[in-house]
């Protein structure tokens, strides 16, 4: 037998996307405070629906924390139309110092987020990488490939977390400390 096809009329609709905003916000809550040991019943008692809403919703913990993920502000990686024709090089500082100002914004939730794998942007670190080799930026040697990998790396909320320290480093100073790094290892000439 085949599923009969359910629309939702546009007021339906609004509420069940209401619905599913409070229990993503209520979840980025409780996964930041108890982390992935959180249960699904915690999170329908802080968003105010059933554990079956959530299961309605998401169809697993897993699910939600899939979606919660998905859902989560990450760092803007890509530039502005008018700053990819800048020097690379200076995309990529702009990309690190993006970086660390939005895993700053709530390393307790990324923390959690990062256990259960929450990837980079590997087409934007290759495009970025592609433009520094265009332009004659990578160190002697330094592939496409090596240069696209430590991209991701110097991006990541794991390097980024080690380095903050749980605040005892600024952002700011992550920022340098990450560009100093990719000066050594992927970028030739000049300080990125």
């Amino acid at each position: 037998m085949a599923a009969r096809a359910y629309r939702l009329g546009p007021r339906r609709q609004a509420g069940a996307a209401r619905t599913r905003s409070g229990i993503l916000a209520a979840a980025r809550e409780v996964v930041s405070e108890l982390g992935p040991e959180s249960s699904v019943g915690r999170v329908a008692q802080r968003a105010g629906v059933s554990r079956i809403t959530i299961y309605n919703q998401f169809g697993s913990k897993a699910g939600l924390l899939d979606a919660l993920s998905a859902d989560s502000p990450r760092p803007p990686m890509s530039e502005a139309p008018e700053e990819t024709a800048a020097d690379p090089a200076d995309a990529l500082r702009r990309r690190i110092e993006l970086a660390c100002a939005a895993w700053a914004s709530d390393p307790r939730l990324y923390r959690q987020l990062a256990v259960r794998g929450q990837s980079g942007r590997p087409g934007l670190d290759r495009a970025l990488a592609e433009q520094l080799a265009a332009a004659d930026r990578l160190r002697p040697g330094c592939s496409i490939k090596e240069a696209e990998d430590v991209i991701g790396i110097l991006t990541s909320f794991p390097v980024f977390d080690r380095l903050h320290k749980e605040g005892r480093r600024s952002p700011s100073a992550v920022a340098e400390i990450l560009l100093r790094m990719a000066s050594g290892s992927i970028t030739a000439g000049s300080q990125v």
